[in-house]
């Protein structure tokens, strides 16, 4: 009789570490392999997934798979793409993007995941599938493999990169940097309170205004008054007569 609780015991430890994993994930997870090479190479998106761990464990999936590598490679090989980098690492957003590892909640999301078993379990089932060996092993006779080594015999290739100075979007970028509205921009972002999530309250005026309600400084500023005089006594009331003497008998 005791089997049946043994069993069940180990069915709910065997199911635990994969309930890290079903979690769903985060808004705006990619879902091909371009698209996590877009993400990856995009300077204003590619610290996503360090903030939540619920991201990280798709990235990791990602960064092991050599479609992302293939996928990656592919994209260094346009010259576009190293133009969008120049521009993003240029942008705003870029440095609203690493500002909000500042934000405490970053913080407490990863010592929650350092404290789940199952975090470390989903982290490392990726290794553990051998699946992943067998695709890098096919991966020398994968069609987008054999692309990437014949890309390198297309004169296509460097034409385009000998043009790519020359290109609206590379001079756009090059341009960037006497552009005023970059450093306005910039500095919009820095002062910006939501740059840095629950940090941002310590640079919101209004924080300031809410404790200084009631605090009137000109207390302490204003010249202390000289001592006025002392009140004038009341006159003392006058003494009552005294009572007539009693007439001798």
């Amino acid at each position: 009789m005791k089997l049946i609780p043994l069993a069940a015991a180990l069915i709910a430890v065997a199911a635990t570490p994969f309930a890290f994993a079903a979690d769903p994930a985060p808004a705006g997870t990619p879902a091909t392999p371009e698209a996590w090479a877009g993400k990856m190479l995009d300077p204003t998106q590619n610290a996503s997934a360090f903030k939540d761990p619920k991201a990280f464990v798709p990235w990791m999936n990602a960064v092991v798979d050599p479609a992302t590598a293939m996928a990656m490679s592919q994209a260094m090989m346009n010259p576009n793409t190293s133009v969008r980098m120049m521009s993003g690492m240029m942008s705003p957003a870029a440095y609203q993007n690493y500002m909000q590892f500042l934000d405490p909640a970053v913080s407490m999301k990863w010592m929650g995941a350092m404290m789940d078993p199952n975090f470390y379990t989903a982290a490392m089932m990726p290794f553990m599938n051998p699946n992943l060996y067998m695709k890098w092993m096919m991966a020398p006779m994968d069609p987008r493999m054999m692309n990437l080594g014949m890309q390198m015999m297309n004169p296509g290739l460097y034409a385009n990169w000998m043009m790519a100075p020359m290109s609206p979007q590379a001079m756009n970028t090059m341009m960037m940097p006497m552009n005023p509205a970059t450093y306005t921009n910039m500095m919009g972002a820095a002062m910006n309170p939501q740059t840095y999530g629950m940090m941002g309250g310590f640079m919101d005026p209004n924080a300031y205004n809410a404790m200084l309600q009631g605090f009137n400084p000109m207390m302490f500023m204003a010249p202390m008054t000289a001592p006025g005089a002392p009140a004038a006594q009341a006159p003392a009331a006058p003494a009552a007569p005294a009572a007539p003497a009693p007439a001798a008998k």
